[in-house]
């Protein structure tokens, strides 16, 4: 084998495709090992750059970047910003509403728009949408509707509907007082959905903390990352059927905020009233849901799970007293999660219309 050096690309490459085939060998995969020598034999890989090398390997990692669609739709980040903006600045829930699809497209088979299909009797296709988690609870699909017409007038089908999600996500944040990041795109639309998935992946505000570092973990995030989202909370409101519990019979509560809550959900009834997630600043993003959590406000069960002399208690007081870390860190954080399973290359589809494949 040639000696790897920088003046060298035909060994550096050949060598890249080596470890990986020795990587899938151990793992059990079937890369092609005779086909690969052979590349390394008749210096092919001299020929190919590495980028289109990693693709032939890694099914499109390369494809993803924030570039994504500057020569092929150069408007359709300021086209989603506007839109996004323009909703919020009609309805401040929206913004928590859009960043609640992302979340939730993400947690279920990665983030590839299938939270968006409609169910489809004809073909007996059942989406995402009814499932439990998602059930007369997610908003905001006719602003995403609306975006895509005006992707698709500007460039028609060029924008994925996965990407609309990802950056409608960050901008509604960044509407509301919050962070921004710098969103990879490239994204593919699936053409499935899974209901099951949407049933099992999605968190609940019934679960205890084990529940929810479990959960997580299994998407590969840690702790602190779970902590560090659920700062999402920060914004947006809940219906009284999900913290009815909470306020009447678990004792980790403030009694005050209790009874002021208690005035819109009562004990029977009015399972669909709303009461706002954040009670110390229920619009903006800022820290606030973490400074509630350590007066014992938080709305949900599973809120207050963060502190509750619990493993994460550290994180929630370092985050209700560090703003520039929790905002630092949640943007971290929703980078990585908008980065799950993605569907590249010749995966998938753009779709022309996010509620159903083409």
């Amino acid at each position: 084998m040639d000696a790897i050096t920088p003046n060298n690309p035909r060994s550096i490459a050949a060598n890249l495709i080596y470890v990986y085939v020795w990587y899938k060998a151990k793992e059990g995969g079937n890369t092609n090992k005779r086909f690969v020598q052979s590349l390394h034999f008749f210096g092919m890989a001299y020929h190919l750059n590495l980028c289109v090398l990693l693709i032939l390997i890694f099914s499109g990692w390369c494809s993803a970047s924030p570039q994504y669609y500057s020569k092929t739709c150069p408007r359709a980040l300021s086209i989603i910003s506007a839109a996004v903006y323009g909703a919020v600045a009609k309805e401040s829930r929206m913004g928590a509403s859009l960043l609640r699809l992302h979340f939730h497209d993400c947690f279920v088979n990665g983030c590839d728009a299938s939270i968006l299909l409609d169910d489809d009797e004809a073909s007996s296709f059942t989406g995402e949408k009814t499932a439990g988690p998602n059930a007369n609870s997610l908003r905001g699909f006719q602003v995403i509707d609306a975006i895509k017409t005006k992707l698709e007038t500007a460039c028609p089908g060029v924008v994925s509907c996965a990407d609309i999600l990802a950056v409608a996500a960050r901008d509604s944040v960044a509407a509301l007082g919050g962070p921004t990041w710098t969103v990879q795109l490239g994204r593919r639309d699936s053409t499935t959905a899974s209901f099951s998935s949407a049933n099992t992946d999605l968190a609940s505000p019934l679960m205890n903390l084990d529940e929810l570092i479990s959960l997580f973990s299994k998407k590969g995030f840690t702790a602190k990352e779970m902590v560090a989202l659920s700062g999402a909370h920060t914004t947006g409101q809940a219906r009284c059927l999900l913290f009815r519990n909470r306020i009447y019979n678990e004792t980790n509560i403030d009694s005050a905020f209790a009874k002021s809550i208690q005035s819109d959900c009562p004990s029977s009834g009015g399972g669909d009233n709303l009461s706002p997630l954040d009670d110390g600043s229920a619009v903006i993003f800022d820290n606030s849901y973490f400074k509630n959590l350590l007066g014992n406000k938080g709305l949900l069960h599973s809120d207050q799970q963060l502190f509750n002399g619990g493993s994460t208690d550290s994180q929630v007081t370092t985050y209700s007293d560090n703003p520039i870390t929790f905002k630092a860190d949640f943007a971290d954080a929703m980078l990585k999660m908008g980065n799950m399973s993605l569907l590249t290359g010749t995966a998938g589809q753009i779709r022309t219309n996010c509620r159903k494949v083409n």
